[in-house]
This record gives C-alpha cells, sequence and structure tokens, in this order.
C-alpha cells in the first residue's frame, strides 16, 4: 500500500488532498504547525469535517530533527509538500516568517526526503512566481526572475531547490503552480472568502486597483484532481534531473467585477463596495496555461465560477452564520 505523507494537513488545500488519498485507500498520515498566521480552530474544525480519521501530528517543518523523526517514523512512499507561509501581502510585514517555513522549511522536507528514500516528492508552488510577467496565459518556460513580492521569491526557490535535490539524489520531484484556488473550507484571508462573508453581513468589500484585475480562479476539487494525478505520474529519471514543474489553474481569467456579481448573487443581496488603489506585491492579471499538465496526467479544470461560488457563500452561511 502506498503511504504518502501531506504537510500542512489542516490547511485548505492540504485537508482535501488527504480525504481524497483516504478515499482512494491510500495510507495517509499528516504534519501541520496549526501556525496562528488565520485561526486554528477552523483547521481543526476543517481536519474533523473532511478527514476525521486523519492522524495528524503537530509539527513545525522548520524544526529539523522533529521534522527528520516524524518521516523516519511514518516512511512514506511519497510525500505531498503543502506546508507553507501563505500570503503575499502578509510576506511585506512578516518576512521571517517565509524565511523560516518557506526556505528553511522547505530545506529540511527535502532533505529528509533524500535521507529516507521517499520514492516521490509533489510540493505546492504558487502563480506568483510570475511576478512580473506579462506574456499570459503563463507557461512553464517563461521566465520567472522578477517575483513582486517575497513569498513569490520563496516559491521560486523552492523549485530550485527542488531541482538541485532531484539532479544530485535522483529524487523524483514534481512542483505545483497553484493558481487562486477556491472552495468551501477555504482561507479566511483570501478574496473569495472575505468578499463572500462581508456581502452576506453588508460590510463593505476593499476592491484594489479600482477593480481592474483579472485572476484565474480555481476550485479546490479540480486542484485536488491535479494534485493526484500528477502523484501518480513522478518524471522520469532521464535528462539532468527528475523534476517537473505544472500549472494547475482554470486557463480562464475572471474579472473581479464579475467575481463579485456572481457573490452578489449567491448572496442575494449587492455587495458595498469600497475602491482601493493596487496593492504592492500583486499582480494586475493570472492566467494558466495548463498543456503540460494535461498531457502528462489528463488535468483539465472543468468548474467555472458561477458553478463554484455559491458553495462557497451556502458554506461561509453555515459555518459562520448569515451575518458572516
Amino acid at each position: 500500500m502506498r503511504r504518502v505523507l501531506v504537510t500542512g494537513a489542516a490547511g485548505f488545500i492540504g485537508a482535501h488532498v488527504a480525504r481524497a488519498l483516504q478515499a482512494r485507500g491510500d495510507a495517509v498520515f499528516g504534519l501541520d504547525s496549526f501556525d496562528a498566521y488565520y485561526a486554528p480552530s477552523l483547521k481543526r474544525d476543517r481536519v474533523a469535517a473532511l478527514c476525521p480519521d486523519l492522524p495528524v501530528r503537530v509539527l513545525d517543518i522548520a524544526d529539523a530533527a522533529a521534522l527528520d523523526a516524524a518521516v523516519d517514523e511514518v516512511g512514506p512512499t511519497h510525500l505531498v509538500h503543502l506546508a507553507a507561509q501563505a500570503g503575499v501581502r502578509y510576506s511585506i510585514t512578516r518576512p521571517q516568517a517565509y524565511l523560516q517555513a518557506n526556505l528553511v522549511g522547505f530545506g529540511n522536507v527535502i532533505e529528509a526526503c533524500r535521507r529516507h528514500a521517499v520514492r516521490h516528492l509533489v510540493y505546492a508552488s504558487s502563480s506568483s512566481v510570475y511576478g512580473a510577467g506579462t506574456t499570459t496565459p503563463f507557461s512553464e518556460d517563461q521566465r520567472v526572475d522578477a517575483p513582486l513580492s517575497l513569498y513569490a521569491a520563496t516559491k521560486h526557490a523552492n523549485e530550485l531547490m527542488a531541482h538541485s535535490y532531484a539532479h544530485l539524489y535522483r529524487i523524483p520531484t514534481t512542483g505545483l503552480r497553484f493558481f487562486t484556488v477556491y472552495g468551501p473550507w477555504g482561507r479566511p484571508d483570501m478574496a473569495p472568502l472575505l468578499f463572500a462573508r462581508a456581502v452576506l453581513a453588508g460590510r463593505p468589500i476593499q476592491v484594489f486597483n479600482h477593480g481592474r484585475l483579472r485572476r484565474d480562479f480555481t476550485h479546490i476539487d479540480d486542484i485536488v484532481g491535479g494534485v493526484l494525478g500528477a502523484l501518480d505520474h513522478p518524471p522520469d529519471d532521464a535528462g539532468v534531473a527528475p523534476h517537473r514543474l505544472f500549472n494547475l489553474g482554470n486557463s480562464v481569467p475572471v474579472e473581479l467585477e464579475r467575481f463579485i456579481a456572481v457573490i452578489e448573487q449567491a448572496a442575494g443581496r449587492a455587495a458595498v463596495k469600497d475602491y482601493r488603489p493596487m496593492q504592492p506585491g500583486d499582480m494586475l492579471e493570472t492566467a494558466a496555461n495548463t498543456a503540460a499538465a494535461e498531457a502528462a496526467f489528463g488535468f483539465r479544470a472543468g468548474i467555472a465560477i458561477e458553478e463554484g461560488l455559491p458553495g462557497v457563500v451556502e458554506w461561509c452561511r453555515t459555518y459562520y452564520g448569515e451575518d458572516a
């Protein structure tokens, strides 16, 4: 039986991935620090709702000795690394958190994979790595050397670190560039939940760059399918390194005003909009070219915001209450 260790297992993507892995019969184990970046109670509730039988060890991946001991005890054949300090804007005010979790922590994870002969490491990167790139849709062969935030810089650094370990130690490694993931049990600091909760409660929403933004919003169910597909198709050992990168996105960028309109319709009330200038670190547009993922493991996102966002609004009503 495949033994899969999921880091960040109490996170939004991590818990959904763990549930899907369990559902297909893999032996799944979780690690999470339950960091207070947002309410740890939401993380505990998420695990209880999505994967209540998942054993989740409380552990900070920046603690190399503790991580190595946990990997040694679990003995995973595969590792899905989703633990990270997330958030573009937070990286401007709390850079040290990103250096510890995303650089030191990631280094500890790939070293543990080397020490314990993990057969395939799949890790989360981000569409943020495309930074100041202006050619859309973004493809994996574009240059990504102009990050707009420290968060983006740490994610690109992860890709370089992973490539070097794959080359030196022949560890099959796959990086996934996620594009604006949303869905029930999502992160409360991201626009889908921020907007849905505010509209339900009649609070103003901050609309940056006066609404002139486009995002490739990707539903969590499509992302989970992509993660499992990548996990099941490790890169071969030909060439310089058994390391590949894939975009996972919906490939249909959505105007921010249209996104808000779908939330308004689902909530049954109009948004109170507070138009603001562009925020530091933000990108004007994200759009994924997913041809590589489609060719490698059949990935194709299929959930439009008109189908996916009402479920987010309904989840907010259920979890937070009508005046979310």
